[in-house]
């Protein structure tokens, strides 16, 4: 399973890379041919606003993989390791549960929005709303994953993300 993660968040990584050098091209492009050639792309701002937060969330996928997100463990450092146990264990039910809000909310928006075309570039809005469930079913299964360690005890410090 950790193998087929790992491989998951390298094609996310080069995504979002490829993600990033399109909104490089386009966004530069449009400001050297607005102030070179009084001209544009007509598509680089929505196209680049939409690529930014596909990138956003396909990289919190990476960063949840990575426990790379930001966390505060003042108190929970202080507890002894059963409590800390404890406490990953609700933190690890309240993120699944959030998460499944959130994809609950994003398919719902893709959906509903799946044949309004965006202004510009005509493209489905339901694009747009997909990234919420591109970031939520990777996270439920991230999520899981973490919880079935700590109830099994087979997560480390690293996973907890309390250092010693």
């Amino acid at each position: 399973m950790t193998r087929w993660i790992d491989r998951y968040c390298r094609l996310l990584d080069a995504l979002i890379a490829l993600a990033l050098a399109v909104m490089v091209v386009l966004v530069f492009g449009n400001v050297v041919l607005r102030y070179a050639f009084n001209s544009g792309i007509t598509v680089s701002e929505e196209l680049s606003r939409w690529l930014f937060l596909w990138v956003t969330f396909l990289g919190a996928v990476v960063a949840l993989k990575n426990h790379g997100h930001l966390g505060t463990d003042l108190v929970v450092a202080r507890l002894p390791r059963a409590l800390r146990r404890v406490c990953l264990v609700v933190a690890q039910a309240l993120m699944l549960w959030a998460t499944a809000l959130l994809l609950q909310g994003s398919l719902a928006q893709t959906r509903i929005n799946w044949d309004v075309e965006a202004p510009v570039s005509g493209l489905s809005v339901g694009w747009f709303y997909g990234a919420g469930v591109a970031f939520a079913v990777p996270a439920l299964v991230l999520l899981a994953v973490d919880l079935w360690r700590a109830l099994t005890g087979r997560s480390t410090d690293a996973h907890t993300g309390v250092e010693h």
